[in-house]
């Protein structure tokens, strides 16, 4: 179980998100749906400890294990993937070391968890593993030797994404307005890739109003926050009144 408790974080001296306390257990789907300004990608962002933002209170749990000091990459080995609202680009960092890098990274901390000794992938055989995960993913092998995200349009910058989870494995993938920047097309295609890693071992912790993305991927429980604060939270019937009322009466 993934646990949040106790969140205040500000920025700028400006309080965003007050007592925070949420769960999350592996293999369910969640959604967490605010009102527009509230500070969706926000919350998102402080969860993968971006600098910008000044924690005053929290503690996150991993299966019973606090783990609230790690550093960002760190707390990727412990199965946590955010999936951004925009996608960055990295000029001079090429996407086929990058892959290589993570993943071998990856396989250094589970390898040392179980006290194994461990070998990472040379660039020969990296090249032939992710061939497969190309083909399932239609990734042009050519996108490989290109910089990071630089030049993607919004559905290449998703696949690079669903790539890096392919790779990594992750339990649970924090998906942050993952209709940002698609068109319909490209969206269709990114939630089928989606479903399809969906797995019993996998949470999706969805954090959106685009309520088109709840109808391919089931959720087992909604929160609904506004002003910082989880105000209600439900079985997947709240998304419909949410939909209905559009936090009216929140």
């Amino acid at each position: 179980m993934l646990e949040f408790k106790n969140i205040f974080v500000k920025v700028e001296e400006k309080e965003i998100v007050k007592w925070i306390n949420i769960a999350f257990e592996k293999g369910k789907n969640y959604a967490i749906l605010w009102e527009n300004g509230s500070g969706k990608s926000s919350m998102s962002l402080t969860l993968a400890w971006s600098p910008r933002y000044t924690i005053s209170s929290w503690e996150i749990w991993l299966d019973g294990k606090n783990i609230s000091h790690l550093s960002p990459d760190e707390k990727s080995k412990l199965w946590i993937f955010l999936s951004f609202q925009n996608v960055p680009e990295i000029p001079w960092i090429f996407l086929w070391e990058y892959l290589r890098t993570i993943y071998n990274s990856s396989l250094a901390y589970k390898a040392g968890q179980k006290n194994q000794d461990f070998r990472p992938l040379s660039p020969f055989l990296f090249s032939r593993f992710i061939k497969k995960y190309l083909l399932e993913l239609g990734i042009n092998e050519d996108f490989l030797q290109r910089e990071l995200n630089v030049g993607f349009s919004g559905g290449e910058k998703r696949k690079i994404e669903i790539l890096q989870m392919k790779l990594l494995a992750p339990t649970y993938i924090i998906l942050d307005e993952i209709d940002s920047g698609l068109d319909l097309d490209a969206f269709k295609s990114v939630l089928s890739f989606l479903t399809s890693l969906k797995t019993e071992e996998i949470s999706f912790i969805i954090v959106s109003h685009y309520f088109a993305i709840f109808d391919s991927l089931w959720i087992d429980k909604v929160f609904v926050m506004k002003g910082g604060r989880i105000v209600e939270e439900w079985g997947n019937e709240l998304i419909e009144k949410v939909k209905k009322e559009w936090f009216k009466n929140f």
